[in-house]
This record gives C-alpha cells, structure tokens and sequence, in this order.
C-alpha cells in the first residue's frame, strides 16, 4: 500500500500570499496517483488552501494518521511557507493560522514521527517546497534525551533548497515542484520507466543553475523505492534478450550488412548479401539500446556503418547492469 499527503498553501494574511503552491499541489496529486499506464499507484489525500483554511491543527492531524498503520511507503508533500526560527533552533512549515512563536508544524516533529512509523511504513518520502526547507534531518532533537534529529531507516527527504536558502516561484508553479512534474512525467525515470527519490533529485540538481536555488536529498535507505513508473524507455522484452545477444557482459556481438536493409551509397557493392529479417529486428533492438546508452559500436563511431561494414557492438557500463538484471530474472 502506498499513500500521499498533498498540502498546497497559497492565501497567506497579506503580504505573505504565495500564487503557486495550490497550483503545483493539484498537479503533483493528479500525477502521483497513477502511473503512466493509468494504474493505481499513491492513494492520495490533497488539502490544498482554496478549498479551505489549512490550521496548524488540521495539517497536525493529516500528518499524524499518514503516518499511522502499515504501509510499504508514505509521501508528504508541502508546498507553501517555511521558516526557521532562530530562538529555538528549529524550522516550520507555515500553516495559515501560524504566528511566532507557533509558525505551524515542526520539521523535527514530522521526522520523529517518521522514524518511530519504521518498519510498519518500510519507506517515507518528504518532499518540501518551501524556503529554509533544508533544516529538515538538521534540527535540533525534542526526544527525552535531547539527542540531534536524525534520518532514520527508510527515511528521504528532498527539499527545494538549503537551510538558509528561498524557494522561488515563476509562473504559477515553484520552480522546485515544476520540475519535479517534468520528472515524475518521465524525464527523470530510468531505461525501465521507474522514477526514485535519487533520479528525481538528480533531475531537479541538473536543471537548477549554479546561481539558482539549490536543492538538498537526504535518505537513510536500504531498499528501492519508486515513486511513479512510466513507459519504459527500452521495452522490457528487449532488456530480457541481452543475455541472448551478450552471453557475458564483455562479449561483442557481431554485425554484418545482412542486419541493414537501408544500405545507403553502399547497396551496390553489398547486392549479393541479402537482408535477414531476424537480424533486421535485433539490429533495431540494439539500436534502441544504443539510442539510451546500454551499447557502443566497437570498430565504428555509428551503428550504421557497424552493420555496413562489419563491425561489432559491446555492452556499456549501463547496458551490463541491465543485462545482469534480465540474467537475474528482475525485469
């Protein structure tokens, strides 16, 4: 069972108001809740600010039953203010009635309660879009022993930016979230079509600037976790042929014109090599391959001329990891 808590806070008391929190939180909801086949994936709860007010109370409430019962993995989204107050050493998220010293919901609070949740919830995910966000896993301790906040086991957290860092928007959207929908929708999956907390950071780390708002991934994780799959970027029945194609991870595999039907300025001199169909099919699956990084041309800088003019085709670091998976039967 996975399940979302979605929180999208735009009417702030004036001048505080935000224009793209309820925007990036609708959005985010729609996307986590299926896959990119339409199958279910997140059970998905969205409070969003103009559907009415979000108290510190209401938003206490919503945290505490997302992190109640069994689960294999919970996600807490927020997108609004956040705030770290000096005095007490702590960060916020800014709930609507949230007035210093009570700004709202406690970044500390929120990770002891995902660390106590392990292992009924094997797996949390926390996503902040929202300034100071990366105090989260910072912060001072309220146990008993007044211990540092630590990450704990199955624990992510991705936050928009550093602790002393501001969270832009442009556009109606945060710039943090939009390109965590571009991720989600596909940009940041793997050649399986699988998007993880590690491929969407990845994303975000990528897009932003040196001079933008930089983002911050923490986990203390041990298994994979997937947040949403979309269509696969190589078919899975051609990942589970690389055995077939490359009996060990430094084998070559021979091309030879009869691979090619488009031989270009070359047909002439290959007239008396006739085309094989079968050899046309592997040879565009190894293109797909190519196309996404799982194989190189040996003798060739092209894969064209490999087939043309004989030359081989061997596995890269990538395509060896993924050939191991298919001979290990996990794809």
């Amino acid at each position: 069972m996975k399940k979302a808590l979605v929180v999208g806070i735009d009417d702030y008391a004036p001048p505080n108001e935000l224009n793209g929190c309820v925007n990036d939180a609708v959005e985010l909801a729609a996307l986590l809740e299926s896959n990119g086949d339409g199958s279910p994936n997140f059970d998905v709860r969205r409070i969003i600010s103009s559907e009415g007010e979000v108290s510190s109370q209401k938003l206490h409430e919503a945290i505490s039953e997302l992190f109640t019962g069994d689960a294999d993995t919970v996600l807490l989204y927020f997108a609004g203010h956040g705030i770290m107050d000096e005095e007490t050493n702590n960060g916020y998220l800014v709930t609507q009635d949230g007035r210093n010293p009570n700004w709202g919901i406690s970044l500390s609070g929120i990770l002891q309660q995902a660390n106590k949740a392990h292992p009924k919830i094997k797996s949390t995910v926390i996503l902040l879009d929202s300034c100071q966000s990366g105090f989260a896993g910072e912060v001072s301790g309220l146990g008993d022993n007044g211990a540092v906040s630590h990450i704990g086991n199955g624990v992510t957290i991705l936050t928009a930016c550093h602790r002393q860092g501001f969270a832009a928007e442009a556009n109606g959207h945060g710039k943090f979230t939009d390109i965590m929908i571009d991720g989600l929708g596909g940009a940041a999956s793997d050649v399986i079509g699988r998007v993880t907390p590690a491929s969407l950071y990845a994303h975000v780390d990528q897009t932003l600037g040196a001079w933008e708002q930089r983002p911050i991934y923490k986990a203390n994780v041990q298994s994979f976790i997937s947040l949403r799959e979309v269509s696969p970027k190589v078919p899975k029945d051609v990942l589970r042929r690389l055995p077939q194609y490359f009996p060990t991870a430094s084998h070559v595999f021979k091309l030879d014109p009869s691979f090619e039907p488009d031989r270009g300025e070359e047909a002439q001199n290959l007239a008396d090599i006739p085309v094989d169909d079968d050899n046309v099919r592997i040879f565009r699956e190894l293109q797909k391959c190519h196309q996404h990084g799982l194989v190189t041309p040996t003798d060739h800088e092209f894969m064209w001329h490999s087939a043309v003019f004989s030359g081989g085709v061997r596995l890269t670091a990538t395509g060896a990891h993924y050939r191991r998976l298919a001979e290990k039967k996990k794809i």
